[in-house]
């Protein structure tokens, strides 16, 4: 089974909470907070190999999570961070944010790490809330909780070269001769199910080559298997159009050459402008060379490449592999697809939002609320009090009054309410 596109869920690790603890020694009756702080949640990491070329396993397991950071201890002790989760993904793989469809990364560079979602920060113990007047707080701070987001991955073949062609023209018997690779190979229609590839040497050179599989009429449509596999040419420098000269199927050369070219156009604009090099397959199976001179006098482009091959027989196949690569020596190397950045894994603990509910309701939310409140303990009043300095000298009770809150209001933040008192 080739798999190229799968939805998958991430969730980071949460943050370990704070401890709450207090020195004890002999001789020391009045030992003062030693609370450790949480650790880290671990992260989701993603890492592009070359030894993976399909997203079939992630069809079997869809949900990840990292590990969880550790609690704090006593004697100033911080919790152990959580563990990264490292999924291993094939080279080329793009992930989106399934909700908008934006490109988050492009995993191009093999073992090239890429961090997606960080794991949450790990609450402060309780020796952090020590102060002059706060001398022996008996509230710490909760992890930071992380939310689980949902990501697809989607699979596009790194290779210079895209052979492309309708099916049994001798795409795969092509690859075979010209690379390392070993595909299916039978004398039938679709025999190819998936994207090939294979690394073909040119004395002290080498290229990747992707045998692209399904291409008919109306694949740009969704015929045959088209539509499947057209994206896996979208990284290609260049096409090499392999297309049966010998006319074993029936069909008539330059018509072939005019569909596949067509619906290349109707799949991407900018893959039918990629520059192709024309290989008449099959020459041992002609008598004379009439056909191939009619489909020149079609084609009518002198500057066209066209080499006349034999893959069965292996013959001129060292040419094919040298106009190939002087070619590819002319054009720019790959580069990864742009990255939309739209602040996926980012979090503001700045932002500050009031709004109006109900008559004498007021919600307060944003990342600061969230980030303050993870050490709200509502029993105990220095928790409560440090709360509540918080709000007044970071500007939420001005930003309160401003909305119109009166004596008495109520206050939710999250799923405390409090009472307003002026």
């Amino acid at each position: 089974m080739f798999v190229d596109s799968v939805r998958i869920y991430i969730k980071p690790g949460n943050g370990g909470k704070g401890a709450i603890s207090f020195r004890r020694e002999k001789g020391v009756p009045n030992g003062g907070p030693d609370g450790g702080n949480g650790g880290r949640g671990g992260s989701i990491v993603f890492h592009p190999t070359r030894d993976l070329n399909n997203l079939v396993s992630f069809r079997f397991t869809s949900h990840y999570k990292a590990q969880n950071g550790e609690q704090g201890q006593g004697s100033n002790m911080n919790g152990k961070s959580g563990k990264d989760l490292v999924i291993a993904v094939p080279q080329g793989t793009i992930v989106k944010d399934f909700e908008t469809g934006k490109v988050i990364a492009d995993l191009f560079y093999a073992d090239k790490d890429y961090v997606l979602l960080h794991g949450g920060s790990g609450g402060k113990g309780n020796c952090f809330f020590k102060s002059s007047t706060r001398q022996a707080p008996h509230f710490s701070q909760t992890g930071e909780e992380t939310k689980e987001r949902s990501v697809v991955l989607e699979l596009k073949t790194l290779a210079d070269v895209g052979l492309i062609g309708y099916p049994n023209v001798g795409k795969s018997t092509l690859l075979s001769v010209i690379s390392n690779a070993r595909p299916k190979i039978a004398n039938y229609h679709f025999t190819t199910l998936s994207p090939n590839l294979g690394v073909v040497k040119y004395f002290e050179h080498s290229f990747v080559v992707a045998d692209i599989p399904g291409l008919i009429e109306g694949a740009s449509e969704g015929q045959g298997l088209g539509i499947e596999f057209l994206k896996h040419i979208e990284r290609t420098r260049i096409l090499v159009h392999v297309i049966d000269i010998s006319e074993a199927d029936g069909r008539e050369p330059y018509n072939d050459y005019l569909v596949i070219n067509k619906e290349l156009k109707n799949f991407n604009e900018k893959i039918s402008k990629l520059p192709q090099i024309i290989v008449l397959n099959k020459i041992d199976m002609i008598r004379d060379f009439s056909k191939v001179d009619e489909f020149k006098y079609k084609l009518n482009d002198k500057n066209a490449k066209i080499v006349c091959v034999s893959a069965l027989c292996r013959e001129n196949i060292e040419e094919l592999v040298r106009v190939i690569w002087k070619e590819l020596e002319k054009l720019p190397a790959q580069v990864p697809v742009d990255v939309e950045e739209f602040g996926f894994d980012e979090q503001d603990k700045t932002a500050i939002t009031v709004k109006k509910v109900a008559k004498g309701e007021y919600e307060v939310g944003g990342g600061f609320i969230d980030n303050i409140a993870r050490g709200i303990i509502v029993s105990d009043y220095e928790s409560l009090a440090y709360f509540w300095k918080r709000l007044k000298n970071d500007g939420v009770i001005d930003i309160l009054k401003e909305k119109g809150v009166q004596d008495g209001d109520t206050i939710r933040i999250g799923k405390i309410d409090f009472e307003y008192i002026e």
